[in-house]
């Protein structure tokens, strides 16, 4: 397949890519071969698949079942979960999980990092969603975190369930530090945690500090703990919201130890912006990480969705553009340049936290996967909501959408 004139990451000049058995062969100014297919994309933005790093699917599309979160707040989501929890069943998430990944496709992911419950005796959904990455493997790639969301020292069996969670397959050990009953659980399940993902060769991926008390210090703890057991960017810090209302005198002694433990962070600004701060009168906290001190600091941030339509956030479409386009208002990231290069939050970036960066990207020799936006270059994608016209996986077209004509009439 030739595909021409495409704007590759923002170029201002377009080159032609041709496609063979999946895989990019080359760039540059093509001919067409005899009998080849060409798709003209007449100089519009083409982009590396867009990557979700941190989800839960196991929890989507089930807002005000049984109960609303009427509060707002974490842990009042977490109590909502835990009776949304005893209508488990097989078919119950295979079928909304079906609905929300052909969601995500349709906006340009090819790329999903999920969290999956373990604090459930049966481990029912541990097991469907590891069957449901395979069935789904022609549309998605999805890695799932063993994920004890009620604790891992602080729920019956947390230890238990986690490690044979993650004998069963999960690709990452988590937890959820902040939410322990004490401090010294905080510290005992991140020992634990990382431990055990050196042992089984596990990536990392912690619900780290994602509180607004400014002494819920998870992060150092995974950052010192990666760094001595030589994890480096293997371990990934979500959310890590309780950083924005950290003193500056800890945050430069932090930052020395988070870049020598090359740790990934997992921003979220849709689900934080609305869950943290809720305490506050005024001033009122803006409930994200920092992280444009973080990528000042040349450490890898991504964005993620977090929740679709669940106990902790009630709305949701699986489109990574409303993500990104919150998360640089919030983090007063508006700069030119950096609005240009905000995709790579959901793509480069997201790669290395995902830890595959070695199969992706458009470059010769690696899978054809990527997509084409109604745009010229990302800064106009972000301002006119531009649509992914198609969507390829491994060169095979998955996703095609048509653009909307609007005429104004008077």
């Amino acid at each position: 397949m030739l595909v021409k004139n495409a704007l590759i990451e923002n170029a201002e000049k377009p080159q032609d890519i041709r496609i063979e058995d999946g895989v990019f062969k080359e760039f540059g100014t093509l001919e067409r071969k005899e009998n080849e297919e060409v798709i003209d994309l007449k100089n519009r933005l083409v982009l590396p698949p867009f990557i979700e790093s941190h989800v839960h699917l196991d929890t989507c599309l089930t807002a005000g079942d049984p109960v609303w979160n009427m509060s707002g707040t974490l842990f009042e989501g977490i109590e909502c979960w835990h009776k949304r929890k005893e209508k488990l069943n097989e078919q119950d998430i295979r079928t909304r999980v079906n609905k929300v990944v052909r969601m995500y496709a349709a906006n340009g992911i090819q790329f999903i990092r999920t969290h999956i419950d373990t604090t459930d005796p049966s481990l029912m959904a541990m097991r469907t969603m590891i069957e449901l990455r395979e069935e789904l493997k022609p549309i998605m790639e999805i890695q799932i975190v063993a994920f004890p969301q009620e604790g891992i020292l602080s729920y019956p069996n947390g230890k238990e369930l986690l490690i044979t969670a993650v004998k069963m397959g999960a690709d990452a050990v988590g937890a959820i530090p902040h939410f322990e009953f004490t401090r010294e659980y905080s510290v005992a399940s991140l020992d634990f945690a990382l431990n055990l993902a050196a042992k089984e060769n596990k990536l990392v991926d912690v619900h780290c500090d994602e509180i607004d008390d400014e002494a819920s210090r998870g992060l150092e703890t995974v950052a010192a703990r990666a760094l001595e057991l030589g994890l480096y960017d293997k371990v990934t810090a979500s959310h890590t919201t309780a950083m924005h209302s950290y003193n500056n005198a800890y945050v430069l002694r932090l930052m020395r130890l988070l870049k020598m433990s090359r740790i990934n962070f997992v921003a979220n600004p849709l689900v934080n912006t609305h869950l943290q701060g809720r305490i506050d009168t005024y001033p009122k906290r803006r409930g994200i990480t920092r992280v444009k001190e973080l990528l000042a600091e040349g450490i890898n941030v991504s964005f993620g969705h977090d929740d679709i339509y669940d106990p902790w956030y009630p709305m949701g479409n699986g489109s990574l553009r409303d993500v990104v386009f919150l998360g640089l208002h919030v983090c007063q990231m508006m700069g030119y340049e950096e609005i240009m290069d905000s995709w790579k939050l959901i793509g480069q970036n997201a790669a290395k936290t995902l830890h595959i960066a070695d199969h992706y990207g458009i470059e010769t020799g690696k899978p054809a996967s990527f997509i084409v936006l109604d745009a010229k270059n990302y800064y106009e994608a972000l301002i006119k909501d531009s649509k992914v016209l198609y969507s390829f996986k491994n060169g095979k077209k998955i996703v095609e959408n048509t653009p909307a004509h609007t005429h104004v009439l008077i």
